[in-house]
C-alpha cells in the first residue's frame, strides 16, 4: 500500500513539468513555397525572398533589393495595390502642366455680337499648330478693370469727356473693381482698385475731371518769335543763339513745340497695379484718350509685351479727331518719326481689346456700356500647350470660328509665366 502511495505522488510531481513542457515547444513554420530552380544563376545574385528565414511567419509580400535614392526618385511614388479581384494595379501620375486661357469676342457683318456658338464650331491654334481644347465656357468673369484718363486733350474734347464721365458707374457690376489713372504729362494713380457701385469711385471720377490743354501756337513775330524783326517784319534774321535751327533753317520756318501725351505710360502704370490682382477675373485696362502718344519713356512693343504676360486686353473710348474716319485712315500709314495720332487701335489688336470711335458725347457715353458688355460675353476657350512653360518664348495664338461671314476678336499671342502652370492628376489602370 505505501510503495502505491509513493508512486501516484511522484506522477503528480511530474505533471505541472510535463505541462510546461508542453507550452515551450514552439509552433512549426508555416509551409513555404519552393524556390524555381532558375533563382540562383550565375550573374543573379541571391534572391532577396531566399534570404529570408525560414521560420519568418510574416504575411507580407517579399521585399525588394535595396534601392538608392536616385533610383526611388526616378520611379516616382508606388503605385497603390488594387483590392481583391480587381485586376491589375491602378496608378496615379503627378504631372505639372501648362494651361493656356483664351479669351474671344465673336461678331457678324455688322458689328453686333454674335451669340450660341458651341465648341464645335471653334478653332484653336498656337505657333500654327491646333490645339485640344479642355475648356470652353460662356460664363461672365467678374472685371477688374483699370481705367486711364487723358488730361492732355483739347478743351473741348475733354469737355464731352467730363461731363459723359457720369455715365461710367452704372456700365460695371457691383462684383466688379475698378481703379482710375490719369495722365497729362506723366501718369498718376487716383484710387487703387475699389468697388464699381462704391461712392468713392464716383469720387475719385469726379475729381479727375480737368480743363484740358490749349493747342500750341506758333509765333512768326513778336517778342515770343525768338527772331529779329525790322520794320515790321519787312526784313527778318535769325538769332542762332536762341533759334533751335541755328540760323541754317527761313526765318518765317514755324517752330511748334511738341507736345507731350504719355499714354505709353499711363498704359503701363495701370498695368502694374492690375497684374497683382487675385486670379479668376479678367483684367482690363480701359481708356478714354484721342489716342496721341509722344514722350513716354516706355516703348509700345515692352508694354505690349507685359501686357500679354500677364494677360491684360485694352479697350477704350477713341474721341476727338482721331475717332473721325479720315484721320484714322490716316493713322493707319503712320509715317515715321512722327507723333501718332491714334496708338490705341495697336494696343486692342494686340492684347484682345476693342474700341470705341465716338466724337459726340453721347455716343461717349452710349459706348461705356458698348465695351463693358462685349468684355462681359465674351467666350472663353483653354488648353494644355505641350511647349515648355520655361521657356520664355513668344507663343502666336490664332483663333477660328467655323461659320462664314463671322469676326474673331482674341489676342495675337502670349508669354508664357510660371502663373500658367498648375498640377494635372492622371490615373489609370
Amino acid at each position: 500500500m505505501l510503495a502505491q502511495q509513493a508512486q501516484q505522488t511522484a506522477a503528480q510531481d511530474k505533471a505541472p513539468q510535463t505541462v510546461a513542457q508542453q507550452q515551450a515547444i514552439p509552433d512549426a513554420p508555416k509551409p513555404q513555397q519552393p524556390s524555381p530552380f532558375d533563382a540562383v544563376a550565375p550573374g543573379k545574385g541571391t534572391p532577396a525572398d531566399l534570404s529570408t528565414s525560414s521560420n519568418d511567419d510574416s504575411d507580407a509580400p517579399p521585399t525588394s533589393l535595396p534601392q538608392t535614392a536616385a533610383d526611388k526618385a526616378a520611379q516616382g511614388p508606388p503605385p497603390e495595390q488594387p483590392a481583391a479581384g480587381q485586376g491589375p494595379a491602378a496608378f496615379t501620375l503627378h504631372v505639372q502642366t501648362n494651361f493656356v486661357e483664351v479669351p474671344f469676342t465673336v461678331k457678324d457683318s455688322k458689328g453686333r455680337l454674335v451669340p450660341g456658338l458651341t465648341w464645335r464650331d471653334v478653332h484653336v491654334y498656337e505657333n500654327g499648330l491646333r490645339q485640344q481644347m479642355a475648356l470652353f465656357t460662356t460664363d461672365a468673369f467678374p472685371l477688374s478693370v483699370a481705367l486711364v484718363i487723358d488730361q492732355s486733350m483739347s478743351y473741348d474734347d475733354m469737355t464731352k469727356v467730363n461731363n459723359a464721365l457720369e455715365a461710367l458707374p452704372g456700365a460695371f457690376a457691383a462684383y466688379d473693381e475698378v481703379a482710375v489713372f490719369t495722365y497729362n504729362n506723366g501718369p498718376r494713380m487716383q484710387t487703387d482698385f475699389t468697388s464699381a457701385q462704391s461712392a468713392r469711385l464716383s469720387a475719385v471720377i469726379e475729381r479727375s475731371k480737368s480743363t484740358g490743354r490749349e493747342g500750341a501756337m506758333a509765333y512768326t513775330s513778336g517778342p515770343l518769335s525768338q527772331n529779329i524783326n525790322i520794320n515790321g517784319g519787312a526784313q527778318s534774321y535769325i538769332d542762332p543763339n536762341t533759334n533751335s535751327t541755328h540760323g541754317t533753317s527761313l526765318s518765317n520756318t514755324l517752330n511748334v513745340p511738341k507736345e507731350v501725351h504719355t499714354l505709353n505710360d499711363a498704359i503701363l502704370e495701370a498695368a502694374n497695379h492690375l497684374a497683382k490682382t487675385r486670379p479668376g477675373r479678367r483684367r482690363v485696362i480701359y481708356v478714354i484718350s484721342d489716342g496721341k502718344e509722344y514722350g513716354s519713356t516706355a516703348s509700345f512693343k515692352e508694354v505690349v509685351k507685359y501686357l500679354q504676360t500677364n494677360k491684360i486686353a485694352v479697350y477704350g473710348t477713341l474721341v476727338g479727331d482721331s475717332s473721325l474716319p479720315v484721320v484714322g485712315f490716316l493713322d493707319r500709314i503712320h509715317l515715321p518719326y512722327t507723333m501718332r495720332d491714334n496708338i490705341l487701335q495697336a494696343y486692342a489688336k494686340q492684347t484682345g481689346g476693342n474700341f470705341e470711335a465716338e466724337f459726340r458725347q453721347r455716343g461717349i457715353e452710349d459706348s461705356f456700356a458698348k465695351i463693358a458688355e462685349e468684355v462681359r460675353t465674351q467666350y472663353t476657350i483653354g488648353y494644355y500647350t505641350h511647349e515648355p512653360f520655361i521657356d520664355g518664348k513668344y507663343r502666336t495664338l490664332e483663333v477660328k470660328v467655323m461659320r462664314p461671314n463671322l469676326t474673331v476678336i482674341a489676342k495675337a499671342g502670349y508669354y508664357p509665366t510660371a502663373e500658367d502652370t498648375r498640377p494635372s492628376i492622371v490615373r489609370g489602370r
